[in-house]
């Protein structure tokens, strides 16, 4: 069709590699390292080479720290750790440099670094490998901090994150990665089953990838009863209890995927309180001092009469699925306590 603008049917993890793919042949500065990284992008390795596309020993501090002096530097490196959970070991160089560099210089040094990492749970991989911690990284002032839920906003992400001129941490829960589902099930698990979103995991991207503002959340469905609020695969769980609320109890739910964790677009959200009076927040992450407490302070400063609930994790995750499907955010718990939210 005359006028039309291209596009490509992607999995999630597979467009954020196409927006870095552009980025890449748009922009020399832009390099890729990190754990694994000539195995896990080999389609970029190919394409652009061992200098721009290394792998790195399993040491995150040596190789955040690495990043961050790249970036001061001119380079535009996107730095990639395996698991969220494992920025704990290299955290001083996110927590002590690349988030304070550019208040301490007054605006002399910018450290533009994208850290890529996976995040989430619902597969039996115990505590030390499926936290979420996007709260634990937006709590650090100067980072921003990104949780997409689909492939165009992964690419559009991807490339926001790229063009920015200070630090931004980028993570893509593994249940949204076709890449990830095989290693975590294929051959060696077919015995176990994921509630792996039905939608989401592959969508239309914009070719070339459409930059999507940081801190610019989306309306993904209205309703007058309720707001539920989330990121990642949360949106989607939100998602499926929202159909439920409306065809089991003629309850009509507006949905809002945050897109980012840091910073919050608070305009959305507090439109959405306004509008409803009842907001849920649907986190994965810890329930102490993260995500759905500061959405809960934000409303309670602009809109105090608001209802206000919220689903998250609120313990160390366990190994057992069983257990682990217990305290992990589900559609099941969304309509509950959706539910006791209007009543």
């Amino acid at each position: 069709m005359t006028g039309a603008r291209r596009g490509r049917e992607l999995g999630l993890g597979e467009a954020g590699d196409f927006a870095i793919e552009h980025a890449m042949a748009d922009d020399p500065r832009v390099i890729v390292f990190g754990e694994d990284v000539p195995m896990i992008r080999r389609n970029l390795l190919v394409r652009f080479g061992p200098n721009r596309v290394r792998g790195t020993p399993i040491s995150e501090s040596a190789f955040l720290g690495a990043g961050v002096g790249a970036a001061m530097a001119g380079l535009r490196p996107i730095v990639e750790v395996m698991l969220v959970d494992f920025l704990a070991v290299g955290l001083s160089a996110l927590q002590n440099e690349a988030g304070k560099l550019e208040t301490f210089s007054g605006g002399r040094w910018k450290v533009p670094i994208v850290v890529r990492a996976t995040c989430g749970g619902g597969y039996g991989d115990a505590g030390q490998h499926e936290q979420a911690l996007w709260g634990l990284l937006a709590g650090i002032p100067g980072l921003s901090v990104v949780v997409p839920s689909n492939p165009a906003d992964a690419a559009g992400l991807m490339r926001a994150a790229i063009e920015a001129e200070g630090p931004v941490v980028y993570l893509e829960h593994k249940l949204l990665s076709a890449m990830w589902l095989e290693w975590l099930a294929g051959s060696r698990r077919r015995n176990v089953t994921f509630d792996v979103p039905p939608a989401g995991a592959t969508g239309m991207v914009p070719d070339p990838p459409e930059v999507v503002p940081i801190g610019k959340a989306r309306v993904c469905r209205e309703g007058a009863d309720l707001a539920i609020m989330s990121v990642g695969v949360g949106v989607h769980r939100s998602l499926a209890a929202a159909e439920r609320l409306a065809a089991t109890h003629h309850l009509e739910a507006t949905v809002i995927d945050l897109r980012t964790v840091t910073p919050l677009d608070v305009a959305a959200i507090c439109r959405a309180a306004a509008q409803t009076r009842r907001v849920l927040v649907v986190d994965e992450d810890f329930i102490a001092f993260g995500l759905s407490g500061e959405i809960a302070a934000v409303i309670a400063e602009a809109e105090p009469v608001v209802r206000f609930a919220r689903v998250a994790t609120e313990q160390t995750i366990p190994y057992a699925r069983a257990l682990e499907a217990a305290i992990l955010p589900s559609a099941e718990r969304i309509v509950a306590r959706s539910l006791a939210l209007c009543a």
